[in-house]
């Protein structure tokens, strides 16, 4: 069956309306296809945050109510199942410091039966656990642990000397694997090595573990000095693969190895590389008796990898998500290896978008987390021989009395003949052509190897908000976005601030042509990349009546100085800051800012690592203090990157929908700086 919504006497969405969703975030269905688990993030205000919990439903019952198995503070998740469907286990984070073991606030692996009884703690480490995996046959349990290890270099003893104030390095939180025999209770050290896990990966037979190893605990050192080595668990030996396809032959050095997968017979292992500014790809290592070869898997069409790939049980077929235009099809390749790739196909299509899927390991049917342009995350049943899906949960069904927008994805000619898609959000009932042109807000994603999707979307963002509000929503799919195939995507190396800009322009011209948009109320805004894109388009022109910059860059070398992956700014500066100062001026909106003359509202984590806060109030400086530019500069305190927090997305919200009120529709909204 497909998702639908009745048609209803609808109301205007509001703020509060937001907090009422859930968010279904992942899925894990049990070996035997009898059982469906997800994870549910419902909006707490006494904790001021999503709680996510664990929900399970039985798939042949029809319409039988879901069962909640957790009800904790705790937000669980990272589910697996055993090897049969007797127990369901996830990690979680119950209690807080100081209390008893398990329940002390740090991750402990835990383990509940599908009907909701016999909840017991698996791991109890006073500083719990972080990563984790089953065995095969659901036996025994691999975690892994970090232990803070002194460099031995010629610095050691006065580093330890003076052990009250932080070094750049020389102190590392070196990883080690453990595993817990589920019968005995007894725990061994398996690994412990002075390298850093990032991820790994236990073969079938319980022999060796994949893992993909960095120096130390900084992320810039996952770029491009991330390994990936095959470990035998006898020997304690460690093979790296040849890193050649990914490092001397890729486009860039500074690739991210990631998410190790075997196949059941242990024969291959499956793992992607991610690039910011080129194609993430996916590689296959087989195994024979007399060498290892390496190859890289075609993505079909040149599309992007929305997931990481995962082996089909009993086969050298594989899933995943892919980024396709506004869509994201789950598809699936066959015959994966050294020989002749097989059939790329797809198994959930029909303008469904899919978030998260896993595969029953017996039985090999299909869970999914998806949406659509009319519902938000619902849990569904697929097929591999089938395309057609049948809802197993919609935690949303009370959005149908909303004033839900009309969904369309829209295309336009850049001016070198290149073809830009987007979604385009309209109030519901609005008639192109026929009504009179809306206010509209240029909602800008961030990345840029990100993409809009035509999913239904309630977004502190703007997306689903402002439509409600009578607002068309426009997100344009610029140069440099995922799902355009490589050319369009790498594009935009060597041409940030230049031609998504005008890509994205062009699109708003395009809106104001088809009657859409009023060009004397118009808004930009965004978050991460959509707030740098908002910083160079308010320097470029005066014809957005208000802005919203969220977490965006200002100055590109000062970037690439402070942040914790400067790949990024390397990537697409086409070089580090001393070989290309030119570009990374050219690049920089800093440079333009004496153009500016939007009213603009900045906003940031206090402790954001990605897009440090030095950034917004760099712009808020030269803005406020400097160019008598109305502004306001909200810092949100206790959060990084992302607001997680339901209060500062509250905040957020309300202030986005005050400031263009007063801006753009002219309302009065208090003074103006």
């Amino acid at each position: 069956m497909f998702l639908e919504i009745a048609l209803c006497v609808c109301t205007q969405i509001t703020p509060e309306d937001y907090f009422s969703t859930s968010y279904v975030s992942s899925c894990s269905i049990s070996p035997t296809g009898e059982y469906v688990a997800w994870t549910e993030g419902r909006w707490n205000e006494d904790l001021d945050r999503r709680n996510y919990d664990v929900w399970i439903a039985q798939t042949d019952v029809g319409d039988g109510e879901p069962l909640r198995l957790t009800f904790d503070e705790a937000n669980d998740g990272s589910m697996q199942w055993g090897n049969t469907d007797t127990w369901l286990y996830f990690s979680s984070r119950r209690g807080s410091k100081g209390d008893d073991l398990p329940r002390n606030g740090k991750k402990q692996l835990w383990r509940i039966k599908p009907d909701g009884t016999q909840l017991m703690a698996v791991t109890r480490l006073v500083g719990g656990i972080e990563d984790w995996q089953l065995s095969e046959d659901g036996s025994r349990v691999y975690y892994m642990l970090s232990d803070e290890t002194q460099v031995d270099d010629a610095w050691k003893s006065l580093r330890k000397e003076h052990d009250d104030v932080e070094y750049g390095h020389g102190i590392v939180d070196y990883s080690e694997i453990w595993v817990l025999d589920l019968t005995t209770w007894k725990h061994d050290k398996l690994w412990d090595e002075d390298k850093v896990i990032v991820d790994f990966s236990l073969s079938p037979d319980g022999t060796k573990i994949a893992t993909v190893t960095t120096p130390d605990t900084r992320l810039i050192t996952n770029e491009g000095w991330s390994d990936i080595g095959i470990y035998h668990i006898e020997t304690k030996k460690t093979v790296l693969l040849d890193d050649t396809l990914w490092r001397a032959d890729a486009p860039s050095p500074y690739g991210w190895v990631e998410s190790p997968d075997w196949s059941s017979d242990g024969s291959r292992l499956l793992f992607a590389v991610d690039f910011d500014g080129f194609p993430r790809n996916m590689f296959v290592a087989t195994f024979g008796d007399a060498k290892t070869i390496l190859h890289q898997v075609e993505r079909k069409d040149e599309v992007s990898l929305g997931s990481s790939p995962v082996w089909i049980p009993n086969s050298h077929d594989l899933l995943y998500i892919a980024e396709q235009g506004t869509t994201r099809p789950l598809l699936q390749v066959s015959n994966v290896g050294y020989a002749k790739q097989g059939e790329t196909t797809e198994l959930i299509t029909n303008n469904l978008i899919c978030w998260d899927f896993s595969v029953a390991g017996n039985t090999k049917q299909i869970a999914a987390v998806v949406g659509s342009s009319v519902t938000l995350s619902s849990v569904v049943l697929a097929s591999i021989d089938s395309n057609m899906v049948t809802v197993v949960a919609n935690p949303n069904t009370h959005i149908a009395g909303w004033d839900l927008p009309s969904i369309q994805t829209v295309r336009w000619t850049a001016q070198d003949g290149t073809t830009i898609e987007g979604v385009l959000e309209l109030p519901k009932g609005f008639t192109i052509g026929k009504d009179a042109p809306l206010p509209m807000y240029v909602d800008l994603h961030g990345g840029p190897t990100s993409a809009r999707t035509a999913a239904l979307s309630i977004s502190m963002y703007g997306r689903g908000l402002f439509s409600s509000d009578g607002w068309a929503v426009f997100s344009p799919n610029y140069r440099g976005s995922t799902g355009y195939g490589d050319t369009f995507l790498t594009d935009l190396v060597g041409r940030e601030n230049d031609i998504e800009v005008q890509d994205i322009l062009d699109g708003v011209d395009v809106m104001i042509e088809r009657g859409i948009a009023d060009p004397d109320k118009l808004a930009v805004g965004g978050w991460s990349n959509g707030g740098y894109l908002t910083n160079c388009l308010i320097a470029k022109t005066d014809r957005f009546k208000a802005a919203s910059s969220g977490a965006g860059v200002f100055d590109q070398t000062m970037q690439w100085s402070i942040e914790d992956t400067p790949g990024h700014v390397v990537n697409y500066a086409k070089g580090l800051p001393w070989e290309v100062p030119a570009e990374l001026r050219r690049m920089s909106p800093l440079f333009e800012a004496d153009h500016i003359t939007t009213p603009t509202i900045i906003h940031v984590g206090e402790g954001d690592a990605r897009v440090p806060a030095e950034q917004s109030k760099a712009i808020f400086r030269a803005l406020h203090d400097y160019l008598d530019v109305p502004t306001q500069l909200v810092i949100y305190p206790g959060t990084g990157h992302g607001l997680s927090k339901m209060s500062h997305r509250k905040a957020k919200m309300e202030w986005d929908k005050a400031w263009f009120d007063h801006w753009v529709l002219g309302q009065t909204q208090g003074s103006e700086k």
